[in-house]
């Protein structure tokens, strides 16, 4: 087997109701996970779930534990928790392994399943085949002797936000400042303002009342134009916005000024000095332009933290990320945390005495016009004739001071389009030929 049927680059993930996010199918992967756990394993595996506040996680939930049980696996449910809150717990408490039901920054009416390893860092792709493999023979149940058994980890919450906070070094404090903390109405609501808290910050909270629908609706890190009217409301100094399960950070400065993840990243480099930094195919140009002239070497991953996280371990580095605002630090984490990389940025600032502002009075980020068109029903667009003629074209006319990158979804049927280059309306230009070539018969 060389393909995935279910599993795309962060999970399965799909729409409530449509065949694989239905509870049926919940049921079955659980069992499936189940049996591989199991025939690895000389003891009985203990599995641990968290989810986001989508009303269809409750459901998934069920399902979930249902499949783990059947198949002869303990159960661990701590309820709503950020995915990286998840990895972490899974790793601490020495479980098998960890599971997160939720759609990142999806809307509520979609919903996914991923996994984690017992050392807390995304499970590779030759897992996810194992899984798959034993999808159609994931029915009936274990014998009852042998059939696993649930509880809930009351204290999950206060947990995580402990580890938040020792990423954060004793000797400093955010006493002084004052944050906007928008959490998306999502997995973090009732921890990331705490964590701020206690840190010493003064803190407002936006996106922290979810009701199982708004999730993402109009906040967090997808739609921070709220988190940057709060932070000129309020007059603070600093704004952070999570998405739906917390493991992407945006940031915004008392001016209204956002900060994007390859802005951090670099942010990062440059304080940190690594020998190397990963970023992905959509990282900005100017960014490994930038780190050249430092001296600091930059590779770029397929799209995805599960990859980033992939090639940095097989380099041996510790700090990669994403501009979508997914943060690598694997000093200080397994997989990508959005609070744990907004505490980096806020220990930056402080120890530095220096705004994010003027830290990056250097780097001048390459403009970037990214479209994403829906495919149609039975194109094939990487035998398009009429991209591939407008292709060849915009490649020639970037030259070496822009870039061009063309990619399918991993999480939804569309085809991104990106365009890098100095000029805006060059760069908006172009991409909008290529999206119409693609959509000429």
């Amino acid at each position: 087997m060389s393909s995935r049927q279910y599993f795309g680059t962060d999970g399965v993930r799909g729409r409530v109701g449509r065949s694989p996010i239905v509870p049926e199918f919940g049921l079955r992967l659980g069992h499936a996970a189940g049996r591989v756990l199991r025939a690895g394993s000389a003891q009985r595996p203990t599995v641990l779930i968290g989810k986001d506040t989508r009303v269809s996680g409750y459901m998934l939930e069920a399902a979930l534990e249902c499949g783990f049980a059947a198949a002869g696996c303990d159960v661990v449910l701590v309820g709503p928790l950020p995915t990286p809150g998840v990895a972490y717990l899974t790793r601490a408490l020495r479980l098998d392994l960890g599971v997160v039901i939720s759609a990142s920054h999806n809307p509520y009416a979609d919903n996914g399943i991923k996994f984690f390893s017992a050392g807390g860092s995304k499970l590779p792709d030759s897992w996810e085949l194992a899984v798959e493999a034993e999808l159609p023979r994931a029915e009936g149940c274990v014998p009852s002797e042998q059939l696993g058994k649930a509880r809930r980890l009351d204290d999950a919450a206060g947990r995580y936000i402990e580890f938040c906070k020792s990423t954060f070094p004793n000797h400093q404090t955010l006493k002084g400042l004052r944050l906007v903390v928008d959490c998306a109405h999502g997995a973090a609501y009732h921890i990331a303002p705490s964590v701020f808290h206690e840190l010493g910050a003064d803190v407002v909270s936006i996106g922290a009342a979810p009701d199982g629908f708004n999730i993402n609706d109009k906040v967090g890190a997808t739609a921070p134009q709220a988190l940057m009217q709060a932070v000129r409301d309020h007059r603070a100094d600093y704004g952070i916005a999570l998405d739906g399960d917390a493991d992407r950070l945006q940031l915004v400065d008392a001016s209204g000024r956002l900060f994007n993840g390859d802005e951090l990243l670099y942010l990062l480099a440059m304080d940190r000095r690594p020998v190397g930094v990963v970023g992905t195919l959509m990282t900005n140009l100017a960014v490994e332009q930038s780190l050249a002239r430092q001296g600091i070497e930059f590779v770029r991953a397929a799209v995805g933290d599960r990859y980033v996280l992939e090639e940095l371990l097989a380099r041996g580095w510790q700090l990669g990320g994403e501009g979508s605002g997914h943060m690598l630090l694997l000093d200080r984490h397994t997989t990508g945390d959005g609070i744990v990389a907004a505490l980096q940025m806020l220990e930056l600032v402080v120890r530095s005495g220096t705004s994010l502002g003027e830290q990056l009075a250097d780097l001048r980020l390459l403009s970037q016009t990214l479209l994403n068109i829906r495919l149609r029903d039975g194109v094939d667009w990487k035998h398009h004739a009429g991209l591939a003629r407008a292709r060849q074209q915009v490649e020639a006319e970037l030259g070496d001071e822009g870039r061009l990158l063309v990619r399918p979804s991993g999480t939804e049927p569309v085809l991104r389009i990106m365009v890098e280059h100095p000029d805006a309306g060059f760069a908006q230009a172009c991409a909008r030929r290529l999206g119409e070539a693609l959509q000429e018969s």
